[in-house]
């Protein structure tokens, strides 16, 4: 998959927008002729349960809540709680057929993630999704309450981020690469009336074009990268830039400014800018505010693509600020 790259030049260029929109929807259509020439676009059950170390925590666990909520089992080899508990995550994780990916962490070999997320004691659970972590619970639970949690989670992940996890094929080979699936569509006359509104400079109607396919199918690619530049585009379009820029100056600790200063520099082809802006925010901040910076910025790397080297550089400083 090539990268996605939607570069402005300091105005709000549509042309730029229908020219990412259809080089993604030439790659989608090669990724589905792939899948109906014998790509199985599904994982293994013995995939759901994986180890992870630090290094391979960007990998395995944050990019995959992009996707998939992740669920974190910090356990050690003399913890008897934890020989209780991780055999119930590990059935259980096979039996939600992948709507969370369980992934299994040694605290004796990896201390550092385990100082990154305050874990005092073990087992200790936490889960991540779309970047952002989540403490479960802590000590042996019972199966009942670790039901409640999870059904919890997945809920959270599909209504709030689109999130319906994995395809699970109890024939696939463990281990093997995922290929992707075809679209679950045909959405060719929404995703049509969306480019046709951008044409129009009618932001409102293609955004509301893109939630229609979203609504439908969450997961589709091309419409949620859509409606990343579209409501990005409805959002500056009336902006004072000057204003915008001066304010943000001025209120460092502004969080809506500074959000506001984001966009701007993203639209202007600042994408560096645009993401140091907003994780030089979450580092400072807390709570609420931290939570509405991290999913701006969220929304910016679904606009410049996760493939990019600069969303992949940020999603490592997103990670450190918010750990």
């Amino acid at each position: 998959m090539q990268p996605r790259n939607m570069s402005m030049s300091g105005v709000v260029d549509l042309a730029a927008v229908k020219a990412a929109q259809e080089a993604k929807a030439k790659a989608e259509q090669a990724r589905a002729e792939s899948a109906r020439q014998g790509g199985a676009g599904a994982v293994s059950p013995a995939d759901l349960v994986i180890d992870v170390d630090e290094a391979g925590f960007e990998q395995d666990v944050l990019q995959r809540s992009a996707e998939v909520p992740v669920v974190i089992d910090f356990w050690a080899e003399w913890c008897q709680p934890c020989k209780q508990l991780s055999p119930v995550l590990e059935r259980l994780a096979v039996e939600y057929n992948g709507r969370f990916l369980l992934a299994k962490i040694d605290v004796d070999a990896n201390q550092m993630l385990m100082q990154q997320f305050g874990v005092q004691g073990i087992p200790a659970v936490f889960a991540v999704v779309a970047g952002q972590a989540l403490p479960l619970f802590q000590g042996a639970a019972g199966e009942q309450q670790i039901r409640q949690t999870l059904d919890q989670l997945v809920q959270v992940a599909e209504q709030r981020f689109g999130l319906t996890g994995l395809t699970v094929d109890p024939d696939a080979q463990p281990g093997a690469p995922v290929r992707q699936e075809a679209p679950a569509g045909p959405y060719d006359a929404l995703l049509e009336a969306a480019v046709q509104a951008l044409d129009a400079g009618d932001l409102g109607g293609a955004v509301q074009a893109y939630k229609n396919v979203l609504s439908d199918d969450p997961g589709n690619t091309e419409a949620k990268l859509g409606l990343a530049q579209a409501e990005l585009l409805q959002r500056v379009q009336d902006a004072d830039p000057q204003q915008v820029r001066k304010e943000a100056a001025e209120k460092p600790g502004d969080v809506a400014a500074q959000i506001a200063a984001a966009d701007l520099d993203l639209v202007g082809g600042h994408v560096d800018d645009a993401f140091g802006r907003l994780i030089d925010t979450v580092r400072r901040t807390a709570g609420d505010d931290r939570d509405a910076v991290r999913r701006r910025l969220l929304e910016l790397f679904e606009v410049v693509g996760p493939e990019d080297p600069r969303v992949v550089g940020a999603r490592r400083a997103l990670a450190r600020a918010l750990f």
